[in-house]
């Protein structure tokens, strides 16, 4: 049974390999090369330090994703809207982990107090990513063509949001 629970230091080598899996194979990040644990306990300890949610989603096999989110902007009238980002270690998609860590991340950071959430999936071929978000409530909101490259190809990214807490009604 997957249990979706704070990121915790000794998490942080799992978040790694699941990362640099991402980075060194796929499209939905542009990142070329992959942080190494001393740069994402950096990352972790700023988003934690400033009261941002680090999700990990564990079972008895050890962890099988991560999520967080982030600044969406750093501007002061950005400050009630948040960017979410999840990545899946490779032997665990399609097992609808994805939806368990994105539905918690939405609820801790509505909890939190922001009013909107915004992803932005790398590469609009991302099928998978776009149809997750879908099936958690976000709705394409545009899309950057070609603004990314990586591994000899133009990539698109493809922006979406959704509603947390109470929305644009506040």
């Amino acid at each position: 049974m997957i249990a979706v629970r704070d990121a915790a230091v000794d998490d942080l080598p799992a978040i790694a390999a699941i990362y640099a899996h991402h980075v060194l194979t796929g499209t939905a990040t542009f990142e070329i090369d992959p942080p190494d644990l001393a740069e994402v306990t950096v990352r972790w300890r700023r988003g934690v330090d400033q009261g941002w949610p680090w999700l990990v989603a564990a079972d008895g096999r050890g962890v099988a994703g991560y999520g967080y989110t982030g600044p969406y902007n750093l501007r002061a009238a950005y400050a009630r809207t948040a960017e979410t980002t999840i990545y899946l270690a490779p032997d665990r998609l399609r097992q609808g982990i994805g939806r368990i860590l994105l539905t918690a991340l939405i609820e801790r950071t509505a909890a939190a107090g922001f009013e909107q959430l915004v992803a932005a999936i790398g590469d609009s071929g991302n099928a998978a990513s776009i149809g997750l978000h879908a099936a958690c409530g976000f709705r394409h909101a545009g899309c950057l063509e070609a603004v990314g490259r990586k591994f000899g190809r133009s990539l698109d990214v493809v922006y979406m949001q959704r509603a947390a807490g109470t929305g644009s009604s506040s």
